[in-house]
């Protein structure tokens, strides 16, 4: 077969040139001619690049001088003025002497090509937009629960860990969660959907509702799962204070109920004293209507206690006293379980300003839940519970200690949540929350150490002033 290869040359599908040692163009296929006009006695940077010198970086001038094949990725401008992306690939032409005489330089018109990989990586930026700025908690998990992406939001509340375990960093657990909504959408490729508690880096306590779906690959096989994490600690929050004030308006009415029926006596013996003008029945009933209408009073003040923050009702009180009523209010309960109770005051703790209703009831919380502590630990023959006052310039330290059952680390960051306890169906869940709020209101803070197995630490620092206290010499006792 007669081979023409010159009808080859000019019919390729690709620009086709011989470029002299000069880098002159000498020939130049049909579809050059066509695109970028006629060659003759013109070099290829004048005709490709519109340019009066060589290009920087020429293929072309490279296997000139090393005899290799070379190729880049160039950008050209035909004669209509638009711009073309070529990739390029130079050959060395050599003559019978086996010099090189000239090179062929191969463009293909990749244009399109580079259209769609544009905009394919524009789609990918604004999908890697969305993922970074949506205002949630995104991450990326393969099968073994590990976080290879997360967006930003997750970076700035729980850091950079990728690689680590969802379980480890959400709930600073060992072992995964039961049920894992992350696991059930890799069994059945749905969505699912629940609602969690987790930590951040610094501690706080974040309510999520978590939503998980399948990432598919070409195949339609599941290669990871997105975990999407909104934040909805206020709504909860919210519908925390308002449960908290139905739990307290339902206790204080069975108390009120009570009172309401002493009242009625009191009355009953005022208006039959008065009837029968007898003087000694009417002080005697009237004692009763005034002690129940305290007793309600108070009750009413609880509530409002609860239902709302509110300003503590700040005294200047000896530290001591609160203290010895404590401890002698709760030595029974403990002797009753067979628990080791020791108190240790410092006697020149001083006086601070609180008020004192509501710190023993801080009090008396703590050491509830150091009985409980060692009531439910079966592990140990002996318990011991050891109460702890110490003064200091600017603040009053208390201290609750109990070699009781002890708390893990996700217990540990949930113990002062409203209605997390730890007791199962014996706790409530108030009792922690209210002591941390009482602490707080005053101020001051409570510290919380804690060990597995091991016992519990809690600390109280109150400081000897409380909040927009005004300076005032301690009341002689």
């Amino acid at each position: 077969m007669d081979l023409n290869y010159k009808q080859f040359f000019e019919v390729m599908p690709a620009y086709l040139t011989i470029l002299d040692p000069d880098l002159r163009i000498i020939a130049a296929n049909q579809r050059f001619r066509k695109d970028f006009g006629e060659f003759e006695g013109r070099y290829c940077y004048q005709i490709n690049r519109h340019r009066s010198e060589r290009c920087e970086r020429c293929p072309a001038e490279r296997s000139f001088r090393d005899g290799l094949r070379h190729g880049l990725e160039e950008q050209f401008r035909n004669l209509s003025g638009q711009e073309v992306s070529l990739l390029v690939y130079t050959t060395p032409i050599r003559n019978e002497a086996g010099e090189i005489a000239a090179v062929m330089k191969m463009a293909t018109d990749i244009t399109e090509i580079k259209l769609l990989q544009n905009q394919l990586r524009q789609s990918q930026e604004r999908y890697r937009q969305l993922f970074e700025e949506v205002p949630c908690y995104m991450t990326i998990q393969n099968r073994d629960l590990q976080i290879i992406e997360a967006n930003r939001g997750f970076r700035e509340d729980f850091g950079n860990v990728l690689g680590s375990k969802c379980y480890e960093v959400y709930m600073h657990r060992s072992a995964e969660c039961v049920p894992c909504t992350v696991k059930q959408t890799f069994q059945d490729g749905q969505v699912h959907q629940s609602e969690e508690v987790v930590t951040s880096r610094d501690g706080q306590q974040v309510n999520v509702l978590v939503h998980t779906a399948p990432i598919r690959d070409s195949e339609g096989q599941i290669k990871s799962v997105i975990e999407m994490s909104t934040n909805i600690t206020q709504i909860r929050q919210l519908q925390s204070q308002l449960t908290s004030l139905g739990l307290v308006i339902s206790s204080l009415s069975h108390g009120i109920k009570g009172l309401l029926t002493s009242l009625d006596g009191g009355i009953y013996l005022v208006n039959s004293g008065l009837g029968k003008n007898n003087q000694e029945r009417v002080k005697q009933g009237w004692q009763m209507v005034e002690r129940n209408v305290a007793r309600i009073k108070t009750m009413v003040l609880d509530l409002l206690y609860y239902a709302k923050d509110r300003d503590p009702d700040l005294e200047w009180i000896p530290t001591l006293m609160v203290a010895e009523e404590v401890c002698e209010l709760m030595q029974g309960k403990a002797k009753e379980y067979g628990i080791d109770f020791q108190c240790a005051f410092d006697p020149g703790a001083g006086h601070f300003a609180v008020d004192a209703k509501a710190i023993r009831s801080l009090l008396v919380n703590l050491i509830e839940n150091a009985l409980d502590a060692c009531r439910v630990d079966k592990k140990k023959n002996k318990h011991q519970i050891k109460i702890r006052l110490q003064g200091y310039p600017e603040f009053v330290e208390f201290e609750v200690y109990d070699n009781g059952i002890g708390m893990d680390q996700e217990t540990r960051e949930r113990a002062f949540s409203l209605f997390f306890s730890s007791k199962a169906g014996d706790g409530t869940g108030l009792g922690l929350f209210i002591s941390n709020k009482i602490a707080q209101a005053h101020g001051g803070e409570i510290k919380l150490e804690s060990e597995l197995n091991k016992g519990t630490r809690v600390t109280i620092q109150l400081p000897r002033k409380g909040p927009g206290s005004k300076p005032a010499s301690p009341k002689p006792l």
